[in-house]
């Protein structure tokens, strides 16, 4: 066999990297193949370290910079937290599930092995999917950020309390709103929150960004789909009594003020997915929203 990936690392769900025994069977049969393997420190905690392995445990950093595939045991939410952490390395991620959706994590744990078998013969697909970087400014100066794979979600934090906000695209005012908060997703977060909230899926390979208003205190303010390289202002009212924070992908929270503004544009480079020759996306939104199944 031709190996295409001559340096592998591998990214464990946190708290839970053995779950189903995939962990150690992905281990076995790369060992057996003589591929040099890397684990993730972050990830893989000491408690749970893998026997002959105990000098390959590194930083997420030395993974993107050594690595010639990066493999992520988990459940998407697994693979956002490496995406974030990866996107500036152009390593190509490869996800196994052991989530409950997988839409990003598509290989089957059942399937773990004649899946490698092709694809470290260079036989799959590759996809480039792209990010969010989002700013939080306060009295003009940049107080925090974050990356995001999915979305961007400027929300409230108290429960049935709505927040005020305008909304720019490229410096272009589109409205005043108050709503429990506006959602700024990729194509891939489109079968995220954004649509849990009524926004449309959008097909990975358009270069397009969805805004979706989270229950907004109107019924004229629908969903809208602008070019991906928009530049996206948030900007908080000075006179909200709710609280209000801007999270990324769901994992990271950034604090806010009242008359704080969120800048959201996209990276300057994409995260490569790995998928098995036969991965169709359609095919997935069939499986994972159970399109045309009886009632």
């Amino acid at each position: 066999m031709t190996i295409t990936f001559n340096t592998i690392g591998i990214i464990g769900k946190h708290g839970a990297p053995n779950t189903g025994g995939v962990l150690k069977e992905l281990l076995v049969y790369l060992q057996q193949r003589q591929i040099k393997v890397l684990l993730d420190s972050l990830s893989l905690a000491a408690d749970n370290r893998q026997e002959n392995y105990q000098e390959d445990y590194v930083e997420r950093r030395v993974l993107g910079e050594s690595c010639d595939l990066i493999i992520v045991v988990g459940g998407d939410g697994t693979l956002l937290n490496a995406a974030r952490s990866l996107v500036d390395y152009e390593v190509p991620l490869l996800g196994i599930n052991l989530g409950r959706l997988g839409f990003l994590t598509d290989v089957a744990p059942s399937e773990l092995q004649q899946t490698l078998d092709k694809i470290l013969k260079g036989d799959y697909q590759e996809e480039r999917r792209s990010l969010l970087h989002a700013r939080v400014m306060r009295d003009h100066q940049q107080i925090n950020e974050s990356v995001a794979l999915n979305d961007v979600v400027v929300h409230t934090c108290n429960v049935a309390r709505m927040i005020e906000y305008e909304t720019y695209i490229n410096g272009q005012f589109i409205n005043i709103t108050r709503s429990d908060g506006l959602i700024v997703a990729t194509p891939t977060g489109s079968t995220a929150y954004a649509l849990s909230g009524g926004g449309p899926i959008v097909h990975p390979s358009l270069n397009a960004l969805v805004l979706v208003p989270i229950c907004p205190h109107t019924m004229s303010y629908r969903p809208i789909v602008v070019d991906a390289d928009s530049r996206i202002e948030i900007v908080l009212s000075d006179s909200n009594q709710a609280r209000a924070q801007c999270s990324c992908d769901g994992q990271i929270d950034l604090s806010l003020q009242n008359g704080d503004k969120v800048v959201i544009e996209k990276t300057a480079h994409s995260i490569r997915l790995v998928h098995p020759t036969d991965y169709n996306y359609y095919g997935i939104l069939r499986a994972k929203l159970h399109w045309g199944k009886r009632l």
